[in-house]
């Protein structure tokens, strides 16, 4: 078949939201790359939940941008609620969510695409990948990819490849009996390409989620629920966006509940729902269950929450989040107007489950390289994560990492101690997923240091040395990071003493008397007072940025909490630095376990510390891992 041919420097496969910042962190290396979709019209597509961020991933979506990602500042654009969620907790596990119109979400981030320089945006169904043999050592890369072949024939030769494919492999909606063979929203699927990806030895497994169904919302009676607002005071998403640029009307979400009527419904009827008749193939997310396995397994629930959301400004539909549903149509209609304020409601999209074929990522690199074919990454859904802000996460590092492969420089690997990313990848890379990954802020065992609000003074240099942020922006935590350490310095030097009119300040504040003299340092970490708080007492401040405030009462407040986890995290670096070559022979340490033997030879961990993680790799293998690098180290 002849066709196209064309030379490129990167070609990424699918236009979600990994597809999106892996393509624009490529094209702002200076790569010429060309974004692939089934459909224009799909870039940056909601399928789902018509929101960003929420607990763990605001964290996700604020790493992102100070990476010099697009989805904050994209968002920051379009949101039509906005909302930090835990505030009632510790600023560790604070996390933004904002609501989005989601049409304008698209919109917005398809034109970023198509006004980016050395980024074409190409409709076509990539079918094939093109690679071709290496000569390489025992465990090494056995294929380098070349490019890859679309539907119509036409071959883009490429010096590396994304595949950000989502959940369009070998799709197919299931709504009760009723099965369609495409991907989400009615859209084209892609049929055709998880055969090459066999062909080239990659191991494929079938995952399944699902979405809600969508209502007229002329016919919802909101009178029967609880209206939800927004924050008198919007925080925006992206650190280089203007806070006063986002303080908008925004429109009310609505909370309703199911009940036993509603429970009833849906076990009379499990029979006809795929995923217990045994129609379903894949896997489904634990964390994000449907409503039929809410019924089953909280067997003991009264009810469930049921979120009322708007899908955009522009539009009447209305996203029911918290009930996904594969059961058939005439069931999900009876079991939906069961519910408080849904009793005549009008379905504009029934719900589905969608299954898709995707990737066990212990196959990748925590670069997000195949261990098997240089020059090939992948990201988002394909790895077998769920979620708009996994995906971009992956996404982004997965388009640094094949911009750095190409210009002959060594990855960027954030740990685990750096960031959630890091807590992600090496989640995915590292560990047996048997359901869709989702990112939670109890998986990150440092989370009191990779808070969502000092993203951008852990990360924004990565960024700028991965050339995604400019040099302004850098220059601009720089400061940042200066103020914050010297007013904490002069905070921990400048002592009141027990005098009548602290006392009275103290008093005044719900604070106890000092005995003796004490820094004003001392004061801010004190629970009941803060930096502002204590500005009567402290004639002799400058004025400073909100966010460099914040800064420092977190920093005084948690100071004591903060340096134990450091020194944690200084345990943690010390076997994380320690590295081990890929080509390990592991058949050559006498020792080691069987299991441990077999494990780290499909691992490949790049590290002793990603070995200790590592499912059936005891610490006893560990010490006989470190005695015999010990070993080649000194032969």
């Amino acid at each position: 078949m002849s066709g196209i041919r064309e030379q490129v420097d990167v070609c990424v496969v699918g236009a979600g939201h990994a597809g999106c910042e892996a393509a624009l962190a490529c094209a702002r290396m200076g790569l010429e790359t060309v974004i692939f979709t089934v459909s224009v019209d799909s870039i940056a597509l909601m399928p789902c939940n018509p929101n960003i961020g929420g607990s763990s991933k605001g964290h996700l979506v604020r790493e992102v941008d100070a990476l010099g990602g697009e989805m904050g500042k994209v968002i920051d654009r379009t949101f039509i609620q906005s909302k930090m969620l835990n505030v009632s907790k510790g600023p560790a596990v604070h996390s933004l969510r904002a609501q989005a119109d989601k049409a304008e979400y698209s919109r917005e981030m398809r034109r970023v695409l198509e006004h980016q320089e050395h980024l074409t945006i190409r409709q076509a169904e990539v079918v094939e990948l093109l690679a071709e043999e290496l000569e390489t050592q025992k465990g090494l890369y056995q294929k380098r990819i070349v490019g890859v072949k679309t539907f119509t024939g036409s071959v883009y030769e490429a010096g590396a490849v994304i595949l950000c494919t989502g959940t369009y492999l070998k799709a197919r909606c299931l709504c009760g009996e009723s099965i369609t063979h495409t991907g989400p929203n009615g859209l084209q699927a892609a049929n055709y390409l998880t055969d090459s990806l066999c062909s080239l030895g990659i191991e494929m497994r079938r995952f399944k989620t699902g979405t809600p169904a969508r209502m007229d919302k002329r016919s919802i009676d909101f009178s029967r629920m609880e209206e939800q607002f927004g924050d008198a005071r919007v925080v925006p998403f992206s650190f280089s966006t203007n806070p006063d640029e986002v303080q908008i009307d925004q429109v009310s979400c609505w909370l309703t509940y199911t009940n036993e009527a509603t429970h009833d419904l849906i076990r009379a009827n499990l029979d006809r729902s795929p995923i217990y008749a045994g129609i379903i193939e894949g896997t489904g997310p634990r964390y994000c269950p449907s409503i039929e396995d809410k019924v089953v397994k909280f067997a003991d629930k009264e009810r469930h929450q049921v979120f009322i959301e708007p899908e955009g400004l522009h539009t009447n539909e209305m996203y029911i989040g918290g009930m996904s549903s594969s059961l058939p149509e005439d069931v999900q209609l009876a079991m939906y107007r069961t519910v408080p304020g849904l009793e005549h409601c009008r379905m504009v999209r029934n719900a589905y489950a969608i299954e898709y074929d995707c990737i066990q990522a212990d196959q990748l690199y925590p670069s997000l390289e195949f261990k098997t074919i240089r020059g090939l990454f992948s990201a988002g859904q394909f790895n077998g994560s769920s979620g708009y802000e996994e995906a971009a996460a992956q996404g982004l590092v997965a388009g640094i990492n094949a911009g750095l492969f190409l210009k002959g420089e060594d990855p960027i690997v954030l740990d685990r101690s750096q960031a959630y990313i890091g807590v992600l990848i090496d989640d995915l890379v590292t560990k047996e997923n048997f359901e869709p990954y989702r990112m939670m802020t109890s998986r990150a065992e440092y989370r009191l240091l990779l808070r969502q609000d000092n993203a951008d003074l852990r990360l924004r240099k990565i960024g700028y040395e991965a050339g995604l942020v400019t040099r302004e922006q850098y220059d601009c935590v720089c400061e940042k990071e200066r103020l914050i350490a010297q007013e904490i310095a002069r905070l921990q030097s400048v002592k009141v003493g027990a005098n009548k009119e602290i006392q009275a300040f103290l008093e005044s504040r719900g604070s106890s008397g000092l005995k003796t003299a004490a820094t004003l340092a001392e004061l801010i970490s004190r629970p009941e007072l803060s930096y502002e708080q204590i500005a009567a007492i402290d004639p002799d401040r400058n004025e400073l940025p909100a966010d460099v405030i914040e800064q420092i009462d977190i920093n005084i407040k948690y100071d004591g909490y903060i340096k134990r986890q450091l020194k944690q995290v200084e345990q943690f670096k010390k076997i994380e630095k320690k590295k081990i070559s890929p080509d390990l022979d592991y058949d050559a340490i006498q020792n080691l376990r069987l299991e441990a033997r077999q494990k780290l030879q499909k691992y490949k961990p790049v590290s002793v510390g990603q070995a200790s993680r590592i499912s059936g790799v005891s610490p006893a293998d560990i010490s006989v891992l470190l005695v015999y690098l010990e070993h080649l180290h000194q032969s």
